[in-house]
């Protein structure tokens, strides 16, 4: 017969079922996405998700996309700074709207 389970599982398992994970993940990238991009990059753009060590970025305009294209290797610096836990190699930029 088992022991009571440890406080720290059952939370740790609610949290991944509920997606708590996630979204705390997403607010984290978005924060850390603001502050590498800038006041004005940020505003015309929007974090996406991280998959294989690539962090999707959507922008609105083409001319942006180009500009955080020569930005990247310091925008990567910043966000591995910011989230040094997520080990973020890469970023892919893509043009779409942001909501």
């Amino acid at each position: 017969m088992p022991g009571p389970e440890r406080i720290a599982d059952i939370l740790t398992q609610l949290m991944a079922r509920r997606g708590f994970a996630r979204v705390q993940g997403a607010d984290a990238y978005r924060s850390a996405w603001n502050e590498a991009a800038g006041s004005l990059g940020a505003q015309y753009s929007r974090v996406g998700q991280l998959k294989r060590g690539t962090l999707e970025v959507v922008v609105t305009n083409s001319a942006l996309i180009q500009e955080f294209g020569f930005q990247k290797s310091a925008i990567l610096t910043i966000l591995n700074r910011l989230l040094p836990d997520h080990n973020i190699k890469d970023l892919r930029f893509r043009l779409g709207a942001i909501k």
